[in-house]
């Protein structure tokens, strides 16, 4: 009886075994990770810091010092002083319709611009998408005139005039965000097989039964991921409702937290403990609409 037996495989002399590669991308990239983390998150750790101290201790040891003494009084003065809940107010007034204005002419002419053949569509999509890289700062002299002689019924505005009124608000944010919205929800919408807007036209489907009933439900992670950007950066934003309205008590709240600044001494505890309550609706947002935003920031990038 004979068995066969595999034959030995001897290294050569001169042969090395090869050694797996240190990672060393990855290490450097969650280094980087980690330390950009630390630099975006030192701001707000150091506000907190100063809202939570009271400010006869930052003046006597300097901001950068050991506490003695944490306090949440700072943040009771701030909410009492500054009238935050009405200013809240303000900013729901401005962020809510914008958002909804925004969303809803963004996916109406991306719709268009992405299933319907007219030949200006390229151009009128690179017009929507030239309108980002406009800055703010070089149309503020003509817009503050503008606004100063465009008239607005009563019930609009008290002032009669698009100048210091919460329309005028609404309508710059709008204006300002419909061009990145039209251009990410028209990518979107290109990746939507065309055979189920076919499948729509034989059950004699119109056009907008296309957009409301197949078009938008199958946008909703997108439209989510863009109403948590538009929330936050229309509630964050500063510099519309400092030139286009002069009433302190119709301005947001991040124009508000100026009225907590003295002409001669700023307690900056005090400013430090408002600006983390302002900041809180927009964190509640992104908690609420979390998963959509993430799926639609994943969802885009894996189409296309």
């Amino acid at each position: 009886m004979t068995t066969d037996t595999l034959p030995r495989v001897t290294a050569q002399p001169g042969s090395k075994q090869r050694s797996k590669p240190r990672p060393w991308g990855q290490i450097a990239s969650q280094l980087f990770l980690i330390s950009a983390s630390v630099l975006w998150l030192l701001p707000i750790a150091f506000a907190l810091y100063i809202a939570v101290r009271p400010y006869a201790e930052t003046q006597k040891y300097g901001y950068v010092s050991l506490p003695h003494h944490l306090t949440l009084k700072n943040f009771t003065d701030a909410w009492s002083q500054s009238g935050m809940l009405h200013f809240f107010w303000n900013s729901v007034l401005i962020t809510v319709p914008a958002v909804v204005i925004v969303l809803l002419l963004a996916s109406g002419v991306a719709f268009v611009l992405t299933r319907v053949n007219v030949k200006v569509n390229i151009s009128l999509l690179i017009l929507f998408t030239a309108g980002n890289l406009l800055p703010q700062q070089v149309i503020i002299t003509p817009l503050y005139r503008l606004y100063l002689q465009i008239p607005l019924p009563s019930f609009l505005a008290g002032s009669g005039l698009l100048y210091n009124s919460t329309v005028g608000l609404i309508l710059i944010n709008v204006a300002f965000q419909l061009g990145f919205c039209v251009f990410v929800l028209s990518n979107y919408m290109k990746s939507i097989p065309e055979e189920m807007y076919e499948a729509a036209l034989v059950d004699g489907a119109g056009l907008w039964t296309r957009y409301w009933k197949l078009t938008l439900p199958l946008c909703r992670p997108a439209l989510a991921a863009l109403a948590t950007l538009l929330t936050t950066w229309i509630y964050n934003d500063f510099f519309w409702a400092i030139t286009l309205m002069s009433s302190g008590d119709k301005r947001p709240v991040t124009s508000a937290l100026a009225n907590l600044q003295g002409q001669f001494v700023s307690d900056q505890n005090l400013i430090a403990a408002a600006a983390l309550i302002a900041a809180v609706p927009t964190l509640v947002v992104y908690v609420l609409l979390q998963k959509q935003f993430i799926a639609g920031l994943s969802l885009g990038s894996s189409k296309g």
